[in-house]
């Protein structure tokens, strides 16, 4: 029998045929050194729906920690309080227009962290500091699941001047501490100020959906299949995790080495034990802020590459069987339908595509990766797609597309013999010189069968390697790029907007 679950989302997953844009609010421009949810998030949704785009995926937006990565989490719950609008603090009265009037000069087009954490952090201790609002209690009601134990943990977590967890004092741990050593209380005030900035990002994040939503506009969000080891989720279920081996995928065409991520994997028996019980609350969350869910790593759920701690490189790793489709059979059951995009890349064999086909998961192509030497590359040319797709020029994992036609291949694996002959078969197979590679792959993914196509904000814009957003295996210097104001002008909406009407995406 279906659990009932107080929370609602789109049943229909059937995507429809739509195109649409991959932009992370933190690339969005603004005076405050980072994109927010306030105004340019709203103006973004103007030009998409004036660009005939039906679709806004964006990164995880939780609380980043090491590196500032939206995969590396200090919650799989909670919200990015960077992300909060200092525009809607002035607006709500909680900060004076002075406070905001003159910013430190940061930037355009980079995400200068360093200096902009600790700016904006100042001002929102400074918005709490005036904040009333009986709405929270409702609020500390609705996420009591996640939230005292995240507003704790990040409270401890300031206690002890941001060191991981397992560093803390004896005793601060989630269940009381060990050997009956009582568990430090935090500051009841930084425990609050965490909650207040949890309801006013969420607050926010619901008021810009349901603004996308009025002009027609579907949220895709995407959900990282690990968590990092210093977060909340971890300090408060270590049962659930397993720590003598870590996350990562073994060589591939990106890199000899592999990926080794560092992630805590999973110990499934003991989620299964629970009945998926964390996994269907985390599902819960992500399709109560998205109306699509892209699922990272999904073959992950088939099995995974487990890396014994304290490897330096994912070379020594081996294949584990996951779950598989027993925690997809638990999710549907409490859940319903499920609005999901597996993203299936990489090393991906026929049971992990049985998974996805049971449950009607639409897959993912890179157009970008269609022409060279990996696996996938055939699947990935569109003559050969299927109508159950989603299909990208590109993702924020690799390089941009005027960025990847103009490289050497220093990114990746591959020979300079191998560079030419990718590049002429990309000419050949598109009927093009190499003038605007940009608009020629987004025209290519326009006019085929994909039901949904989504375009990096680069790729529309046309513009190199310097506004990649990240480099795997690259720990730090990511995530930083920044939309220039008014980069997106009417006349590419305009331009986009007619493919969108020719080849029916709107």
């Amino acid at each position: 029998m279906r659990r009932a679950l107080a929370f609602s989302h789109n049943q229909d997953v059937t995507f429809g045929r739509a195109s649409g844009i991959l932009l992370h609010p933190t690339s969005l421009p603004g005076r405050y050194g980072i994109g927010d949810l306030g105004p340019e998030a709203f103006r973004f949704a103007d030009w998409l729906a004036g660009a005939g785009q039906r679709i806004w995926q964006v990164l995880p937006l939780g609380p980043v920690g090491f590196g500032e990565s939206p995969y590396q989490l200090f919650s799989a719950f909670a919200g990015n309080p960077s992300l909060i609008s200092l525009d809607a603090l002035v607006e709500r009265g909680w900060l004076d227009a002075a406070d905001v009037a003159a910013p430190p000069d940061f930037l355009p087009d980079t995400v200068e962290f360093e200096r902009v954490i600790p700016w904006k952090e100042a001002l929102l201790w400074k918005a709490f500091e005036r904040f009333h609002d009986p709405e929270i209690d409702q609020f500390r009601s609705e996420h009591a699941a996640w939230l005292p134990g995240y507003a704790r943990f990040m409270a401890l977590k300031a206690a002890h001047s941001g060191r991981m967890w397992t560093e803390w004092d004896a005793g601060a741990s989630s269940d009381g501490g060990p050997c009956g050593v009582p568990s430090p209380e935090p500051d009841p005030q930084i425990v609050r100020y965490h909650e207040f900035l949890q309801f006013e990002f969420f607050r926010e994040w619901r008021e810009l959906k349901n603004y996308c939503a009025s002009r027609g506009i579907r949220m895709m969000g995407d959900l990282p299949i690990y968590v990092a080891f210093d977060s909340a989720d971890v300090w408060a279920h270590p049962e659930l995790f397993q720590f003598d081996a870590v996350a990562g995928v073994p060589p591939d065409y990106f890199s000899a080495t592999g990926q080794l991520w560092g992630n805590p994997l999973y110990r499934w028996d003991c989620i299964k034990a629970e009945g998926y019980r964390w996994w269907i609350e985390r599902m819960v969350a992500a399709l109560s802020m998205f109306d699509l869910v892209r699922m990272d790593h999904f073959r992950g759920f088939e099995a995974y590459w487990a890396v014994p701690a304290g490897e330096a490189t994912a070379v020594n790793g081996q294949w584990i069987k996951g779950p598989g489709a027993d925690l997809f059979r638990a999710l549907k059951d409490a859940i319903g339908e499920l609005p999901i995009v597996a993203e299936n890349l990489g090393v991906i064999t026929p049971e992990v595509e049985a998974i996805r086909h049971e449950f009607g998961l639409p897959g993912m192509a890179i157009l970008q990766f269609a022409f060279g030497k990996d696996e996938q590359a055939r699947s990935f040319r569109p003559h050969n797609y299927v109508r159950n797709l989603v299909a990208y020029t590109g993702t924020h994992d690799n390089d941009t597309v005027a960025g990847w036609w103009r490289s050497h291949g220093g990114d990746s694996t591959r020979k300079p013999e191998d560079v030419a002959a990718e590049k002429a078969l990309a000419r050949d197979y598109l009927g093009t010189d190499g003038r605007e590679m940009n608009w020629t792959l987004i025209r290519a993914l326009m006019a085929s069968v994909a039901d949904t196509v989504l375009f990096p904000a680069q790729d529309i814009l046309g513009i190199g390697s310097e506004a990649r957003m990240n480099t795997p295996a690259v720990a730090s210097g990511n995530w930083r790029w920044r939309m220039r104001p008014g980069a997106l002008t009417p006349e590419l909406a305009g331009r986009l907007g007619e493919l969108a009407k020719l080849f029916e995406r709107g």
